[in-house]
């Protein structure tokens, strides 16, 4: 069946499909499907794959070349579990909804709105369409939106209390500079070198709470490239037991950023799954790209995806969505400003740092846009 017969077999069954085709004449079948958000997928009648769009292919990850005339469970492994539903919805021509459904996918899940539409083309043969409409997409784009603003919220809090600090921090360091040189004894004046070297200790902190004050020097570089400057760097430190692993996709193409900045970013979130994952462990620098992106309010073709991972015990719960806050750790050693600037740095670049975390997979995901926002 090639796939303008698909398109037939499924236009019959479908009559939102008809809607928009007789809406729009100008615009084929084809295009229609093509474009659509929601992954579109059409069985025949022994639950072989006939036809699944682009959105579709995203979705789960599969070309509809590896898929089309496959059997469901083979091609599509994360629908395996509902066989037995969509063979009863084919057996008895029963539509249904399964909201909210958790399919597996590669390490993580996916939620999504399924509904499931028997089918009968122009011969007599059945079939099934699925639509599935993704709900992770909306919840990470509420919940990015939320993490924006707090972050935001919370950098300008703390600039206030910065300059706030620093005048009279500078009054309190003068005033033990001249205090010191009206003293003879030795003894005092050790006292005076301990208020100024605390001072100044504090002057570092609040310098590092305002975080990097010079300006992004952009230019086109290839994300790798920063990336393989910190393995380097990491690698002539670890212990025998910590692997670091690649796993680069070397089709993404170069972006605007500004490679010293980006390098920093890299080293402290690396640095952190060093720490993390004690004398022995993996770490694994893996790089993609996604389309159809959106980081706040901005949407994108083509964003790419730097994931940073590591086998550790993973990140309390409780912390997780805390973590890019200034003075927040959960290592005594630790000033919690790492994530803080590191999350500046890439909202500077018109990106965004997420976390997930459990116990033996904490990943990292960078996002950068690769184009320029959608109008």
């Amino acid at each position: 069946m090639d796939r303008v017969q698909k398109l037939r077999f499924i236009a019959p069954g479908w009559p939102v499909f008809c809607f928009f085709y007789a809406a729009m004449p100008l615009k084929s079948p084809q295009q229609i499907l093509e474009n659509l958000s929601n992954a579109v997928l059409c069985l025949d009648s022994g639950l072989r794959v006939s036809y699944l769009n682009p959105a579709c292919e995203v979705l789960f990850g599969v070309s509809s070349r590896y898929a089309e005339n496959q059997p469901l469970a083979f091609a599509l492994p994360s629908l395996a579990q509902h066989q037995q539903q969509l063979e009863e919805a084919l057996r008895n021509r029963h539509a249904y909804t399964a909201r909210e459904l958790s399919l597996p996918k590669g390490h993580g899940t996916v939620t999504v709105d399924c509904s499931v539409t028997p089918l009968m083309g122009p011969e007599g043969e059945r079939g099934l369409l699925l639509e599935l409409a993704p709900l992770d997409r909306h919840l990470r784009i509420s919940r990015d939106d939320q993490l924006l603003a707090q972050h935001e919220a919370s950098r300008v809090v703390v600039r206030g209390l910065a300059h706030e600090i620093k005048n009279p921090l500078g009054g309190l360091r003068g005033a033990a500079q001249l205090l010191e040189r009206e003293l003879d004894n030795d003894t005092l004046k050790e006292y005076t070198q301990v208020i100024i070297g605390e001072a100044d200790r504090l002057q570092n902190l609040v310098n590092r709470l305002l975080g990097p004050n010079r300006p992004l020097e952009m230019q086109p570089i290839n994300v790798h490239e920063p990336l393989e400057r910190v393995r380097q760097l990491v690698e002539a430190e670890l212990s025998e037991g910590i692997s670091l692993e690649r796993d680069y996709d070397p089709s993404i193409p170069d972006l605007e950023a500004d490679p010293e900045q980006l390098i920093q970013v890299f080293l402290n979130i690396v640095g952190n799954a060093v720490q993390a994952i004690g004398d022995r462990g993996k770490i694994t620098l893996r790089t993609r790209t996604q389309r159809r992106f959106t980081i706040g309010p901005n949407h994108y073709r083509l964003v790419v995806r730097i994931d940073i991972a590591d086998n550790g015990p993973g990140i309390d719960p409780e912390m997780v969505e805390q973590i890019f806050y200034p003075m927040v750790t959960s290592r005594a050693e630790g000033s919690g400003l790492g994530l803080s600037i590191a999350q500046s740095l890439i909202n500077a670049h018109g990106g965004l740092i997420e976390c997930q975390s459990r116990p033996g997979d904490t990943v990292f995901s960078i996002f950068l846009p690769l184009e320029k926002a959608d109008a």
